[in-house]
């Protein structure tokens, strides 16, 4: 008896599991099943089996986009490359398109709904040759829709404008309007033409922007970056019909040279050229793409800019990352700070912190208000600041200059002459550096 109870316990044990593994397997298919009431697909194909696209109009030009060597182009009505994102959008519609609702489930006449003659189709064609033919035709009387409809398909759909909008872009829409292709991030070097001064930029071994012409100087990264960025950003206005090319080209050839700039990455250089004309108007003419265009304003004003518009104005490098240690040397008198963990040092004393941050703010706060080429005469105040683990020494001296102050860092050329201010807040702060508080006896 004790044997057959066991076998029974047994077999309702996996009569149990095995129902509990079927209920997940049915929750988990009606999970993977779409509402009954979800608007049907009216294409759903992998974006990956698409191989062209032309998107055709009853007026106008017909664009055809082809996947070739890894990447999409356009291919007509003439050569152009493709802005990837426009690109990925129209793509992703068209390849995964949801109607909004079935308007007719069966209809042997399209004229009503704008399909029997339809102003856009688009034809997708797959890599094995086989095409699907879509087509949009009217609003819908609420405006916020469009009648659609898929060749060998009987339905009628409607779709939301906001998808026919992405699936009816023309050439204008989807090519790359960047008037320069380079990556930014395997740039090397940059080289502006402006403001009658010849200036090239290049990173050194800490991937720090400098200026490498006309002589080698510590370049402000931030302007450096800010310019990279207006050329990236250059586009030109579209769209552009044959005869705004030959105002353009009219335009450039008689215009004023505001800036020529060139940028170097791993594959090769491109070069930009900036002019502009009597009213004002920048037109361009890029290495990239062919022709000559107008551009935004704003793209001149980025980069008319002269050598002190990006050299380094700050006297110290440490920026934001604060010292390990600081000497400073005032006339006969030389202190030196070092950090230990939290703790400021200075000949085996703890200093107060509030006062060495002082004097951390006020070194930061030294930049040039201008560049001059002399001056400075014998030192008054001496500083080597040490930071990023050490491996980074700045040693500056500042000098009196009349009523100015003038600093120079060790082993270089450029003189800054200093806010007279600013100078004074540092002598308080270094006068204000004290001993830390003992401790509070409990």
């Amino acid at each position: 008896m004790r044997k057959r109870g066991l076998w029974i316990g047994v077999v309702l044990l996996v009569l149990l599991a095995g129902g509990i593994w079927w209920s997940n397997k049915s929750d988990e298919a009606r999970a993977k099943r779409p509402p009954a009431d979800a608007p049907p697909k009216i294409i759903d194909m992998p974006e990956g089996q698409l191989q062209k696209v032309e998107i055709r109009r009853a007026v106008g030009e017909t664009t055809v986009l082809e996947y070739k060597s890894g990447k999409w182009q356009i291919t007509a009505p003439q050569p152009f490359e493709v802005d990837p994102q426009a690109s990925s959008s129209l793509i992703s519609s068209l390849c995964a398109l949801t109607s909004e609702r079935v308007v007719e489930q069966k209809t042997s006449d399209l004229s009503p709904y704008g399909l029997a003659k339809p102003a856009l189709e688009i034809v997708a064609i797959k890599k094995d040759g086989k095409s699907l033919r879509l087509s949009l035709g009217d609003e819908t009387p609420s405006g916020n829709s469009s009648y659609a409809s898929l060749q060998g398909d009987p339905r009628v759909f409607t779709i939301y404008s906001y998808i026919k909008t992405a699936l009816g872009r023309d050439s204008n829409d989807l090519r790359d309007k960047r008037l320069l292709t380079f990556d930014p991030e395997k740039l090397v070097r940059v080289e502006l033409a402006a403001k009658g001064q010849d200036l090239e930029f290049g990173k050194n071994n800490q991937n720090e922007w400098q200026i490498l012409k006309p002589r080698p100087l510590r370049a402000d990264g931030g302007q450096v970056e800010e310019l990279v960025r207006k050329l990236r950003d250059a586009k030109l206005d579209l769209p552009v019909s044959a005869e705004d090319s030959k105002k353009a080209a009219a335009a450039f050839a008689s215009g004023a040279q505001v800036a020529l700039a060139k940028v170097t990455d791993a594959a090769g250089t491109q070069q930009l050229q900036l002019r502009k004309d009597k009213d004002k108007n920048v037109y361009a003419r890029s290495s990239a793409i062919e022709g000559i265009y107008k551009v935004a304003p704003e793209t001149a004003d980025g980069l008319d800019k002269g050598l002190d518009d990006f050299r380094n104005k700050k006297v110290f490098d440490f920026g934001w990352n604060d010292p390990a240690k600081i000497e400073i040397r005032d006339a006969a008198k030389q202190s030196t700070y070092q950090k230990s963990g939290e703790k400021w040092m200075s000949a085996g004393k703890q200093m107060d912190s509030t006062s060495m941050q002082t004097v951390i703010d006020r070194l930061r706060d030294l930049a040039a208000v201008k560049f001059p080429d002399q001056g400075f005469t014998t030192s008054a105040l001496e500083f080597t600041v040490a930071s990023s683990d050490g491996k980074r020494v700045e040693k500056v001296a500042l000098a009196k200059a009349g009523n100015d102050w003038l600093a120079r860092r060790e082993n270089e050329p450029t003189l800054y002459q200093l806010d007279a201010k600013v100078v004074e807040e540092l002598q308080k702060a270094i006068a204000g550096v004290k001993e830390a508080a003992p401790p509070r006896k409990k």
